[in-house]
């Protein structure tokens, strides 16, 4: 949003704490989760609903920014599971058929590897991963790499990795320094930089329900300034702007 970039972004883990973090108060709009049982019929710009944080990127006399959301629901939590067919896997692809207008389509996914994630794969171009530097997340990291190359060889040819997020990552520490160069190793150029840092005021500004860009005070600043960073060298590492990726 702060670069510019019209984007969607569709909430799929059933916890649907996207929706809660981007301000979403959603009205009569269907949530994604109602939208996959009758894809097809799902007419996706009708239900989006606009995240918290326009208003709030628009009182300054800027520009009109576009944040939209497919908004989360318990209900996705049918599809979650590992013995979903090829069409159940088709079902978001179909929903965003309708994604008209973005240059940039996020979806966030459950934190397995189940129904839902995979039906994201489907649908996606591109896989951003997120780990913290510690030996589990790392490790998961790993098969999950696995788990995309088994995946785009049987169902999804033109999926690849985007990149791999190292984040809340504490410089003081000898063991996040240790796995971050163990990641480096491992992952080579898909070890996305900048790193981001941890911040005691993450829970804050997520409880808030406020984009790092408009938290006050020097510390959001930087960071704000990170995450800017790393978005531009995502996108130079995809080479578009124009991908849909799991977050």
């Amino acid at each position: 949003m702060a670069a510019g970039i019209p984007t969607l972004v569709v909430d799929l883990d059933p916890h649907a704490d996207a929706s809660t973090a981007l301000g979403v108060r959603p009205a009569e709009q269907l949530d994604i989760g109602r939208m996959l049982k009758a894809p097809r019929r799902a007419r996706l710009a009708e239900h989006v609903v606009p995240s918290g944080w326009v208003e709030r990127a628009g009182s300054n006399g800027s520009a009109p920014a576009v944040l939209d959301v497919a908004v989360g629901s318990a209900y996705t939590g049918i599809y979650d599971r590992p013995d979903l067919g090829r069409r159940d896997l088709r079902r978001l692809s179909a929903v965003l058929a309708g994604a008209n207008g973005y240059e940039l389509v996020l979806v966030d996914c459950p934190p397995s590897l189940n129904g839902l994630t995979r039906m994201a794969w489907s649908a996606s171009d591109k896989v951003t991963l997120v780990a913290e530097p510690g030996l589990f997340s790392v490790a998961g990291t790993e098969r999950t790499m696995r788990a995309i190359q088994l995946f785009r060889k049987e169902f999804a040819p033109n999926l690849s990795p985007a990149g791999i997020v190292a984040n809340r990552v504490r410089s003081g520490s000898a063991e996040h320094t240790f796995r971050l160069s163990e990641m480096q190793s491992m992952f080579g150029e898909l070890l996305l930089t900048p790193h981001i840092p941890e911040q005691a005021n993450w829970q804050q500004i997520q409880g808030a329900a406020h984009s790092i860009h408009h938290w006050p005070g020097d510390s959001a600043k930087n960071a704000a300034g990170l995450f800017d960073a790393l978005l531009a060298n995502l996108l130079k590492s995809t080479g578009s702007v124009r991908n849909r990726s799991q977050r």
